[in-house]
């Protein structure tokens, strides 16, 4: 078939190159204008683009696309269809309409459930242990269309979303191709979601993603880990934002005494922090103003007291 390919961030750039060694032809790519990065505020392509051009794909980056023009240069590329993997801008009818298969969107959860902006992101803050892929044809709807083709994911007790968005991400590409190909043969089925049964899984928020230590362990984890990479899961030390951004197994011994909610104890090789019920152990934090780092090495250089905790009353005094 001839494709259209609309994607934006690097979750997209594994189902483009699945479709670009493909049997099928990506006539052109669809992704956002560029935009300033780094330090320097340098225009920069988006992932995606930075691909397509590598590959010699026609490129094009439309504000929107409800112009007429830009409708009208969809229907000279004269597609069969088109794959989308985190666009990031609406598809509205008239473009719909255009390619003659439709639309066909590669999203990281099981459909009906969890649709919207961050999926991965929710199911590993709700403390799922398994969540899945849908490739389904778009709609006017938000995730709303006829579901061709789910796999299912585990998610591991001390992945992040992060994570787990780019192994789905590795994964999705083949299942993507795997229902264009049907497409393509005539042997795609279509099947109506169950409405009644859909979930939201709405964009994170910075104020949202504070820890809230005196929860049960359980969530706590699932909290840090459905917040890392982006916004980041974050507590105050010092009077200063800090963010915990992974854990990893708690030791066999930790010691005798109890830690309370937020408070910390070092190891040689382990931080631990206390919840409401049991520890956790910090694998990474990134300090306000620097980069991230192993929560055993942060804790050295700050040389913690033996009361030393997130949020502590003396904390609180000081704000």
């Amino acid at each position: 078939m001839r494709l259209i390919f609309a994607g934006t961030p690097a979750t997209a750039l594994p189902s483009l190159r699945a479709l670009l060694d493909s049997r099928h032809e990506v006539v052109a790519v669809l992704t956002r204008a560029d935009a300033p990065a780094g330090r320097g505020r340098k225009l920069t392509p988006s992932p995606v683009k930075a691909l397509a051009l590598e590959a010699g794909v026609p490129v094009l980056t439309p504000t929107t696309l409800r112009d007429p023009e830009v409708q009208a240069q969809l229907r000279a590329l004269d597609a069969d269809a088109a794959a989308v993997v985190a666009y990031g801008k609406l598809i509205p009818a008239e473009a719909l309409a255009i390619p003659t298969l439709g639309w066909v969107n590669l999203h990281f959860s099981l459909l009906p459930a969890l649709r919207g902006a961050a999926p991965a992101q929710r199911a590993v803050l709700s403390g799922a242990t398994a969540t899945g892929m849908t490739v389904f044809r778009l709609d006017e709807g938000l995730d709303t269309g006829e579901v061709i083709t789910t796999r299912e994911r585990t998610i591991g007790p001390y992945e992040t979303a992060g994570e787990l968005l780019e192994a789905m991400a590795e994964d999705g590409a083949s299942l993507l191709l795997q229902a264009l190909d049907a497409m393509a043969d005539g042997t795609a089925t279509f099947s109506v979601q169950d409405h009644q049964a859909a979930t939201h899984a709405a964009k994170l928020s910075s104020a949202e993603a504070r820890i809230e230590w005196d929860h049960p362990a359980e969530q706590v984890s699932a909290h840090i880990r459905g917040m890392s990479p982006h916004p980041g899961a974050w507590t105050e030390w010092e009077g200063t934002r800090m963010k915990v951004l992974g854990l990893e197994p708690v030791p066999e011994t930790t010691g005798d005494d109890h830690l309370a909610p937020g408070r910390l104890r070092a190891t040689k090789r382990h931080l631990l922090v206390g919840t409401a019920t049991d520890p956790l152990a910090i694998a990474q934090v990134a300090p306000a103003g620097k980069r991230p780092m192993r929560g055993a090495d942060w804790a050295r250089g700050a040389s913690l007291a033996a009361d030393a905790g997130f949020d502590s009353d003396d904390q609180k005094e000081k704000r």
